[in-house]
C-alpha cells in the first residue's frame, strides 16, 4: 500500500471517489491513501450515502482536509471496517497534541469534539474496489451544522503533517493486518 500528500488543493465534490481515481491522477498503482486539502461542496447528484440523499443534507466545507482510500480484493463491510479504524486513528493522533479537556467522541464514523462535527466519512463498493473518503474540517465557518475546524477550533496549525502521520499509521495498520493473516496457522 502507498500513501501520498497532494499539495496542491483539491475541491472535493463527491466524484473523486471512483474507482482508479488516485491511480489516473496520480499513478499510484494499486491499494493506496491519498491526502489533500480544498474546499468541500458535495451536492446530492453526487452523493454516496443515501441517507443524507433522503434527508437533503448536502455537505459544505469551507476547507477539510480529505483522505481518499482505494482497496482492492476486500468486500464492504471490510471496507467499513477499516474506514471506523481510520476514524480511530484520527481520534488517537488529536488526543496526542490536543489538551486533555479537549472531549473527543466518536459516533459510527463520525468525530466530535465536543458536540460539534469535525468529520465526514464514506465507505463504498465499485465494481473493481472498495472506496473510503474522510474529511475533516480545516475551517468550521460556513458549514451548514454545529462544526470544528483544525485550524479555526483546534489551532492545529501543520494540517500536511498531521495528515501525514494519519497515512503513516493507516499503512503500517493495514501492513500489521497482513502479517497478523499471513503468520497463523488454521484450526
Amino acid at each position: 500500500m502507498q500513501s501520498k500528500f497532494i499539495d496542491e488543493e483539491i475541491k472535493y465534490i463527491g466524484s473523486q471517489l471512483a474507482p482508479h481515481w488516485i491511480y489516473k491522477n496520480f499513478h499510484i498503482l494499486g491499494d493506496a491513501i491519498v491526502s489533500f486539502t480544498g474546499e468541500m461542496d458535495v451536492k446530492i447528484t453526487e452523493m454516496v450515502d443515501i441517507e443524507d440523499v433522503i434527508t437533503n443534507s448536502p455537505i459544505y466545507s469551507k476547507m477539510m482536509v480529505s483522505f481518499i482510500i482505494e482497496h482492492f480484493g476486500i468486500d464492504l463491510p471490510e471496507c467499513v471496517l477499516r474506514q471506523r479504524m481510520l476514524i480511530c486513528i484520527i481520534i488517537e493522533e488529536l488526543r496526542k497534541i490536543l489538551p486533555k479537556d479537549i472531549n473527543i467522541t466518536r459516533s459510527g464514523d463520525d468525530i466530535f469534539i465536543d458536540d460539534k462535527k469535525l468529520s465526514v466519512s464514506i465507505a463504498t463498493k465499485s465494481v473493481t474496489s472498495a472506496l473510503i473518503h474522510i474529511g475533516l474540517n480545516v475551517n468550521s465557518q460556513g458549514a451548514p451544522i454545529k462544526a470544528c475546524g483544525l485550524q479555526n477550533d483546534l489551532h492545529i496549525d501543520d494540517i500536511k503533517g498531521f495528515a501525514q502521520r494519519i497515512m503513516k499509521r493507516y499503512l503500517d495498520e493495514n501492513a500489521e493486518i497482513r502479517d497478523a493473516v499471513c503468520k497463523v496457522r488454521g484450526v
